[in-house]
């Protein structure tokens, strides 16, 4: 699964699961897992031990991954959730497939 059309910064609505209809921004990006860590969604309490002195332990919350099929990429022009097409543009002298909204046409 390594051809991924979420990237890093990128704004996404999640499609399915517990936190449906969740926007946010993409954290981190795994291609070779195929999972993307949203910010503010698929949140889990992890318990923590202090390793050190004066480290607190306790109950932390953080983002877990979800998988890529589940969220859906959001167009900053049209604002609207969307399908990711590419193209083929001339940049410098050279061939560059570049990301574009299926309902607006727009570059992303």
């Amino acid at each position: 699964m390594n051809n991924m059309n979420i990237k890093q910064g990128d704004k996404v609505v999640v499609l399915s699961g517990k936190d449906k209809g969740k926007v946010g921004e993409v954290l981190v990006a795994m291609p070779k897992s195929g999972k993307v860590v949203v910010k503010d969604v698929n949140v889990c309490s992890c318990h923590t031990k202090p390793r050190r002195q004066g480290d607190e332990g306790g109950i932390i919350q953080k983002e877990c991954p979800i998988y890529v099929s589940k969220v859906m990429l959001v167009c900053p022009k049209c604002d609207k959730p969307t399908r990711v097409g590419h193209t083929v543009k001339e940049i410098g002298g050279k061939n560059k497939s570049v990301r574009v909204c299926k309902k607006c046409g727009a570059e992303i």
